[in-house]
């Protein structure tokens, strides 16, 4: 039995994305948090993804974000690696192509690219990797070199993997779920229920990780 929400800790889930938030709002429903959003708590930071992996910019949000709003905090960085072209658009998925790119540009761009590899090459995997961070005033903060308060933080990864097709299918989903094939089920992303994308999805798997951490942070009620 959860706590009720009123007496759960809060849980910011730092995205500005609204397709993300939806996700993370179903996949972290049972845990005992109140789970809250950037909007939610009047929060228009942006943070520059200046990392040169999904690991430091998930880290890199999720450490603002707690900064900023004194809440435990999850951030992720995620993105598509391609391995036809040497695992791009990877952690740049979001920025493929360059700013003002709408998703179904940075789709065509894709395609583009791939417009003459075979279909057997064009093997690819979603990444997922999720930042847990405490903020500084908590109990279990950690200190950084030069001896100052930082924050204590856990990192989870999830891999989802596929094929590009060379048409988009499929009206759920976001990003480049329309392009990205799961062979077993002969269904693109973009195809599944929100249930069935919440079983076999990248962030599915680095979410179901994050529940166990969150759960350790939070104790049970």
């Amino acid at each position: 039995m959860l706590r009720p929400a009123s007496q759960a800790k809060k849980l910011l889930v730092a995205t500005g994305n609204p397709g993300k938030l939806a996700e993370f709002a179903e996949l972290l429903r049972d845990i005992p948090y109140q789970i809250t959003s950037l909007q939610g708590e009047g929060i228009s930071l942006e943070i520059e993804e200046t990392g040169a992996s999904y690991q430091e910019n998930a880290r890199l949000k999720a450490e603002a974000y707690a900064a900023a709003s004194g809440l435990l905090t999850l951030a992720d960085d995620s993105g598509l690696e391609v391995d036809a072209l040497n695992g791009e658009p990877g952690p740049l998925s979001a920025r493929y192509g360059g700013p003002g790119l709408s998703d179904a540009g940075r789709v065509q761009l894709l395609l583009a690219k791939l417009a003459a590899v075979p279909d057997a090459q064009r093997t690819a995997r979603f990444v997922c990797v999720i930042a847990i961070v405490e903020p500084a005033y908590s109990p279990r903060r950690v200190f950084d070199r030069s001896g100052r308060p930082g924050s204590a933080s856990h990192l989870v990864r999830g891999e989802c993997h596929g094929i590009i097709i060379r048409e988009p299918r499929g009206r759920s989903g976001f990003g480049y779920d329309p392009v990205f094939l799961l062979p077993a089920l002969g269904l693109t992303l973009a195809e599944l229920s929100q249930e069935q994308k919440n079983t076999v999805s990248h962030r599915a798997r680095a979410a179901q990780q994050a529940r166990s951490v969150l759960v350790s942070l939070g104790g049970r009620p």
